[in-house]
């Protein structure tokens, strides 16, 4: 076994711990309205306050994770996750529950950027955020099989958050050797993709708010317009999970190969497919498909969305801010799903949000082709004036493992300025080709291209 994996699982860990509070919605949501006597958009607003503290903290951690270390902070939020969850369990009335949610949402916030930020900085971030992904739904799917049988009031979804929090205390330990080795990164430096990452942030924030104005009540739609017992809605809520494990392991196999703007642009066409047919469900057989394939499908576009946004800034500025805008869609999608479906019904909701979906896909999928979203074929990175890379390499005899593989993104390409005295200063014939003194030319460099 690579070394890659094992450097990659505490980062995993923290992003488990971080993002279980919002795959945990539904359950959240649906116990303090029955359990502690709210309505459909009280219950909505608390699990609002619960997702916008956890955003609120991933705005104030980005760029300052590498200052602080990854190891404070990551220990700092989960110990905010066990106080506050725990507190929000042990709590009976309405005021102390809704202030152990937002200290454990600023806690779940704190850890989420702290893994966003190391995500970024390893050599795979797609890979890293995929098993992250498929850590958080395996969990989550586990807790959706037991939960229901277990009763527990409001109090067993916010006992278990923090039981996940404090069984992963022990990987922060391990968080100092998780960063790719890599060049150094200045401390300070302006955002890179300025335009592109706000294109995509606030693309994030629509699109997150999309989905969990559905997933925020799909239990309600479950009961109120199917009919379906909580252990039924659970089992739904289990297998769609468990799909949406299979999707990230496709996507993680899938890799880079079509690039990021075909899984992003096709997938998120999906999901809007999906949330219509959810929506307007009237038996258990069009409700679970609906659920089951928007699950399958969402976590596969998320896991491409969180590694373009790694892709930015390898200091993972831009993965914590566009994180943390996508925080604040889902803390507002439960309040938005609550009331549209008490003014247009949830089919009348399920056309707004499909409608949505689709047209939030256009700005997202343009960033993933302008960034780099095209795969690596034969002629996509061309030397100025001469023949492409990848093929010139092939057959010149390049060092293997100089080339990317076919497949892989694009790289970007940096001009060097040279000034107008030193031009004059340097005839053509001070250029030569790279590579060892004497020896054999490397394919990368020649006179031609300069």
């Amino acid at each position: 076994m690579s070394s890659r994996p094992r450097a990659a699982w505490p980062l995993v860990a923290v992003f488990t711990a971080g993002y279980l509070a919002a795959y945990l919605l539904p359950t959240i949501v649906g116990r303090l309205s029955v359990y502690l006597g709210l309505s459909t958009a009280q219950a909505g607003l608390v699990g609002s306050a619960l997702l916008l503290s956890s955003a609120s903290a991933g705005f104030s951690l980005a760029g300052r994770v590498e200052t602080y270390g990854p190891c404070r902070p990551a220990r700092v939020g989960l110990v905010l996750c066990v106080v506050g969850y725990g507190c929000a369990a042990l709590a009976g009335t309405v005021p102390l529950v809704v202030a152990g949610a937002v200290v454990g949402g600023f806690g779940s916030g704190t850890a989420t950027a702290v893994a966003a930020a190391g995500i970024a900085a390893q050599s795979d971030p797609h890979r890293t955020s995929s098993l992250g992904l498929l850590s958080v739904s395996a969990t989550a799917g586990a807790l959706y099989l037991t939960v229901p049988h277990l009763g527990g009031g409001h109090r067993l979804p916010f006992a278990s958050i923090a039981l996940v929090a404090l069984l992963v205390w022990p990987a922060t330990s391990r968080l100092g050797s998780s960063a790719a080795a890599g060049p150094a990164v200045p401390a300070k430096g302006r955002l890179p993709h300025r335009r592109s990452g706000l294109v995509l942030a606030g693309g994030m924030l629509i699109w997150s708010m999309a989905q969990n104005a559905l997933w925020g009540v799909s239990s309600r739609i479950g009961v109120d317009q199917v009919g379906l017992s909580e252990v039924t809605i659970g089992a739904v809520f289990a297998a769609a999970l468990g799909a949406g494990l299979l999707g990230v392991m496709g996507a993680g196999v899938l890799g880079s190969k079509l690039g990021r703007a075909v899984p992003i642009g096709v997938g998120t066409a999906v999901i809007a497919g999906s949330i219509v047919l959810s929506s307007s469900a009237g038996s258990l057989g069009s409700f679970a498909t609906g659920e089951i394939l928007w699950n399958t499908v969402y976590p596969v576009v998320l896991s491409y969305l969180i590694g373009l946004a790694a892709s930015l800034d390898v200091r993972g500025r831009w993965a914590v801010l566009a994180g943390s805008a996508s925080s604040v869609g889902v803390a507002c999608g439960p309040v938005l799903g609550s009331v549209l479906s008490e003014e247009a019904g949830y089919p009348g909701m399920g056309l707004v949000l499909g409608a949505t979906t689709l047209l939030i896909a256009l700005p997202v999928t343009a960033v993933a082709l302008h960034i780099g979203g095209r795969p690596l074929v034969p002629g996509s990175v061309r030397r100025r004036g001469g023949a492409p890379a990848a093929l010139l390499a092939v057959t010149t005899g390049a060092v293997p493992g100089a080339v990317p593989k076919l497949g892989a993104p694009e790289q970007a390409v940096t001009e060097i300025s040279i000034p107008a005295l030193r031009r004059r200063r340097l005839g053509r014939n001070a250029f030569r080709t790279a590579g060892p003194e004497g020896g054999q030319s490397n394919a990368y460099a020649s006179t031609s291209d300069r």
